[in-house]
């Protein structure tokens, strides 16, 4: 097995998007690029602390429900505060919904959405290796998640916001965070809530909007002795 790796895990205990495909393959795709090997997995057992010491993230692509075990929740909190990279997308946020941990780990939770149409994405940190290709004002096409409270009251960096003007049904106000990172212990973590649709998986400027994230938290997971500069 290689020294670090990518498992991207793509189990449903709810809703499935069917984008979970298309995803775990440009998933797949980005990591390779990046040096990493990578897994797509649903299995449950993945998660132990042998396995997940070999990953330089783990990725939890529309995962829905309950999907971890209470062995495989010990293992994967275990890893990100050890030092870990977590890279949460879309329906993520509706995942492990009794897990407290998590929901603290997002800062979070999904709260429904309008239909998908199109809106405005504003980036408010083009530094960031995630929001550095976007441009300030990005048209794009998605469900626009609702969450339960603001993210940015838990202390996450925003990086991106929905502008509530350019589509229905958004309840957040001015202040919609659709993209953050932060760190947990050692590790960190990401969420973007964009990647609904299949075809979103194609656009160039989506996939690298998840390289550049995939990169950021893959600097916290990857074993120190492999590591180079960090951002």
């Amino acid at each position: 097995m290689p020294i670090a790796d990518v498992l991207i895990y793509t189990r449903t205990a709810g809703y499935r998007h069917d984008s979970i495909p298309a995803g775990a393959k440009a998933l797949a795709a980005l990591a390779e690029a990046a040096g990493y090997a990578a897994e797509v997995t649903e299995d449950l057992a993945a998660f132990t602390p042998e396995r997940l010491g070999r990953c330089a993230a783990v990725v939890f692509l529309s995962t829905t429900g309950t999907v971890l075990t209470a062995s495989g929740r010990a293992a994967f909190e275990a890893y990100v505060v050890g030092g870990g990279g977590f890279l949460a997308i879309h329906a993520a946020a509706n995942a492990e919904p009794d897990w407290p941990f998590y929901g603290e780990l997002l800062g979070t939770r999904f709260d429904g959405h309008p239909e998908i149409q199109p809106g405005a994405v504003c980036v408010d940190a083009p530094d960031h290796p995630a929001t550095a290709a976007l441009p300030g004002r990005w048209a794009w096409t998605d469900e626009w998640y609702n969450f339960t409270s603001n993210p940015r009251d838990t202390g996450v960096r925003v990086l991106a916001r929905a502008d509530e003007s350019t589509y229905r049904g958004g309840t957040l106000g001015a202040d919609h965070p659709l993209v953050w990172c932060r760190e947990a212990g050692e590790g960190r973590v990401f969420f973007t809530a964009l990647g609904h649709a299949a075809e979103a998986y194609e656009d160039e400027t989506f996939r690298g909007h998840l390289a550049g994230a995939l990169h950021w938290v893959s600097a916290a997971g990857t074993p120190r002795r492999t590591r180079g500069r960090d951002l």
